[in-house]
Parts: C-alpha cells; structure tokens; sequence
C-alpha cells in the first residue's frame, strides 16, 4: 500500500492555511512546482480511515504543452481516463494523483482549450 500522508490535524495552521514542510499551504490549491522538471504542485487531502489526511503532489511535465487543442484536449483526456495505479484502481478519481490534478487544471473537461497554442515538436535526429 501507498504513503497513508500526513494527518491535516497535526499540522499548525495559520491564517487559513496549513503549515507543510516549512511552507503554507492552502489545501487544494495548486501552485507552480518546486521540482525539477514539472509544472505545478498542489497539497492534496483525502479522507483515509475517517481522517482527513493531506501529501504533495507534483504533476505536469514541463517543456510539453497543454490544453492546446480540441483535439489534443479530447486525446489526452480519452487516454488518461484508463491510467490505473498498483492496485489496479483508476487514477482520474483519486486527489493523491498526478493523473487526477493534471485532468483537473491543465485539461478540465467542459471548458474550451486555453493553453498555449502549440506544444514543442518532437522529431527524430
């Protein structure tokens, strides 16, 4: 089984936000990335055994494009629908994925392509 996080009680809070691994953090609220080679980042709660409990996730790779077109927008949200984790659950539904964060923010379904109009072109040398 996984990581079980951090349990959001134990955690200090300050003006509406929670102190995280000498940080505040707004629970849920995805900010640009501290590491390397990704996008965004975001501290994710989910209630695990009655407890609300909250971990990091980074998600978004930089230097690829998103929500460029309809098409692409249509690709990749049909694709990422069927990313399943170890245990063989769907990750589309699940806060402490990547998976889910990156079909939330950078492809959310229902809102017309707003990212950049292009993604850089891949070829072989």
């Amino acid at each position: 089984m996984g990581s079980q996080g951090i349990k959001l009680a134990s955690l200090e809070k300050e003006k509406g936000k929670v102190r995280y691994r000498g940080r505040l953090w707004a629970v849920n609220k995805p900010i640009k990335s501290t590491s390397k080679g990704k996008k965004m980042m975001v501290l994710a709660s989910k209630v695990i055994d009655g407890e609300k409990r909250v971990k990091i996730v980074h998600f978004g790779a930089l230097g690829y494009g998103h929500n460029y077109s309809k098409t692409a927008k249509r690709s990749y949200l049909a694709r990422s629908a069927g990313i399943r984790n170890k245990a063989g659950e769907l990750t589309k539904d699940d806060p402490w994925s990547a998976n889910y964060w990156a079909r939330k923010i950078l492809w959310p379904s229902g809102k017309p392509p707003t990212g950049p109009k292009a993604t850089s072109k891949h070829r072989d040398i």
